[in-house]
């Protein structure tokens, strides 16, 4: 569709160095698309792995739960749990993929505070609070590239829509224009120049008189 300007020589510039820029921006989206698009593959693929991974283990950690609480009884474990509470530490940074602001985990455990009688209490329980500080890791690394595949994927659907309204919307409608606009002037030029010629020739009709 042609736009609504006015077919002159100042607007016929004017648009050939817009279409100039928007041809060089749809290249270098069309890039940065084809870079997400590698991106978001390698991670929806690692998230796929981790994803697995995660839900293969959370049964064993639960198991080793069960196991404790049956071999022992839920208050001791309950007790044993509280006397080795320790802080759990999370720090998020940011980074960027493609200019793509994503997620960045770092987990760490501090010191126990305290610990708990080996005679009361079953070695399941110990193999559940391993397995469970093996496992928290586990879970936040798989939600940090659950978060970065959609942030992946919403940033892909932004800059499509971008590409196709480019290549498909604005730079055909520049392209139409301009033609329309030289179109025009070819005209008018036409116009002026069988316009010198005729009074030229009536002037040296003239002037032969």
């Amino acid at each position: 569709m042609r736009l609504a300007v006015n077919p002159t020589r100042m607007e016929l510039l004017r648009l050939r160095k817009r279409l100039a820029v928007a041809r060089r921006g749809h290249k270098l989206l069309k890039d940065k698309l084809d870079g997400l698009m590698k991106d978001f593959g390698e991670y929806a693929k690692a998230y796929k792995e981790r994803r697995l991974a995660v839900d293969e283990q959370l049964p064993r950690v639960l198991k080793y739960f069960v196991l404790a609480e049956a071999t022992s009884s839920r208050a001791v474990t309950e007790d044993a749990l509280d006397l080795t509470r320790q802080d759990l530490v999370i720090e998020t940074q940011l980074r960027r993929v493609m200019g793509v602001a994503i997620p960045h985990i770092e987990v760490s455990f501090g010191e126990v505070r305290g610990g708990y009688s080996l005679m009361h209490t079953s070695p399941e329980l110990d193999s559940a609070i391993d397995s469970l500080k093996k496992f928290i890791p586990e879970l936040l690394h798989m939600s940090e590239l659950e978060q970065t595949v959609r942030l992946l994927s919403q940033e892909i659907e932004k800059t499509r829509r971008r590409v196709n309204a480019l290549e498909h919307t604005l730079i055909p409608n520049m392209a139409e224009t301009i033609k329309f606009i030289k179109s025009k002037l070819d005209e008018m030029e036409r116009s002026t120049t069988s316009q010198l010629m005729k009074i030229k020739a009536d002037r040296m009709a003239e002037g032969a008189m």
